[in-house]
């Protein structure tokens, strides 16, 4: 009965939006649309389940937006990708809100934030800023994944593909995923990208934001995302009686031995493939990426005075003229973590030598603790645990 009474007054509150909008037809099916059948046989080919856990991954200079569900064995598997029809601004993360950039980074998709009455059609908010960009004092708000074809500063699809990337999120909610995760990249970070920008200004948070990558591409689940230092850290478990705080010092912490020795054996393999790429002088060419918080900020005045119907340019302002070219280095591809301060610095390769990894702020040295009756659960249950997995 009380089921029946509270879909009575949904259906009611539906109706009364219908009379000012349109019809009920117009604000309902869209957001309930099955996947089409391609889509559920190439899911049940890589043993999946309709309402399994899905995420998502966006490579702005690609133009593509993945969506990966988890199989049967745990591990996630690509079901599907989208081209973008539209994102603004540039390569590079969002500083201020104004700035038209679309956000890069992990943020995480909640049950709430999805809109089935969006005036883009269907939508759901990716959530920026995330504790990280609020850390850092970055802001900006309703930065969204819809579709219309139309951006300033979202990431903008077809009508018919966003009703199937909103599908396939509906279903994972109602098997009960209660949120999912989104990787928003400036490119795919394969060593070759890394190399073509290792001049960039952004390139020491692109450097971090490919650790999370890599941690992805290792284990093929979502990684365990915190904050502290005003970084991104991955796959760590704060010690007891610790925690993750964004502005503060990183605390002491463990990382799966399972995890950490996948990890450092492929970003060695990343780093020499970086090394020769950064020797070649073949494919070179970039995207004009944000220089700074300056251009930011000029940007977002631009936009101001263009909401207010003063004359202003066409096209947003750049410093890209004015910035220096900056010498020719070949960087490390370390990523920048929660790594001690007094870690030597990454120095530019003159070999193909790769150097040992950092030493880590306040944690001992990685390890797993066997799983055995009567003690407590290792690195690797606790971060099973901490992810919602088995």
């Amino acid at each position: 009965m009380k089921r029946r009474l509270a879909y009575a007054s949904v259906l009611s509150i539906s109706l009364v939006l219908a009379g000012c909008n349109g019809s009920l037809e117009d604000i309902a099916p869209k957001a309930e649309r099955p996947l089409p059948e391609r889509v559920v046989r190439v899911m049940a080919a890589k043993n999946m389940k309709k309402d399994a856990p899905i995420m998502m991954r966006i490579f702005k200079e690609e133009g593509e937006l993945e969506v990966w569900k988890q199989t049967r064995t745990g591990r996630y598997e690509l079901v599907t990708g989208y081209e973008i029809c539209k994102w603004s601004g540039k390569l590079g993360p969002k500083f201020v809100e104004g700035d038209r950039q679309a956000p890069e980074g992990f943020y995480t998709v909640r049950p709430e934030q999805m809109n089935p009455w969006s005036s883009y059609h269907l939508a759901f908010n990716i959530g920026f800023p995330n504790s990280y960009d609020r850390a850092n004092g970055r802001t900006g708000q309703h930065l969204m994944v819809h579709g219309a074809c139309s951006s300033a500063g979202c990431y903008s699809m077809t009508d018919e593909q966003v009703e199937e990337i909103y599908a396939f999120a509906r279903d994972a909610f109602r098997g009960g995923q209660k949120s999912f995760q989104i990787q928003a990249f400036p490119f795919r970070m394969t060593p070759e990208n890394m190399a073509r920008y290792r001049n960039d200004p952004n390139y020491p948070f692109w450097a971090m934001l490919k650790e999370g990558y890599d941690h992805f591409e290792v284990t093929r689940t979502p990684p365990k995302v915190d904050v502290c230092e005003r970084r991104y850290v991955f796959n760590r478990i704060a010690d007891e009686g610790y925690s993750f705080e964004p502005t503060k010092a990183c605390p002491p912490s463990t990382q799966p031995a399972s995890i950490a020795m996948a990890y450092q054996a492929y970003k060695k393999r990343q780093d020499l493939a970086f090394a020769r790429a950064a020797e070649t002088k073949r494919n070179k060419v970039t995207k004009a990426s944000i220089q700074s918080i300056d251009e930011a900020l000029l940007v977002a005045d631009w936009s101001r005075r263009r909401a207010r119907g003063e004359e202003v340019g066409t096209q947003p302002p750049s410093l890209t003229a004015a910035a220096a070219v900056q010498p020719e280095a070949v960087l490390m591809s370390t990523p920048v973590s929660a790594f001690a301060a007094d870690s030597p610095a990454p120095s530019p390769i003159v070999t193909g030598t790769v150097t040992e990894s950092q030493t880590e702020v306040g944690a001992p040295p990685v390890e797993e603790a066997s799983s055995t009756a009567g003690r407590a659960p290792g690195p690797m249950g606790r971060l099973r645990s901490l992810l919602g997995g088995s």
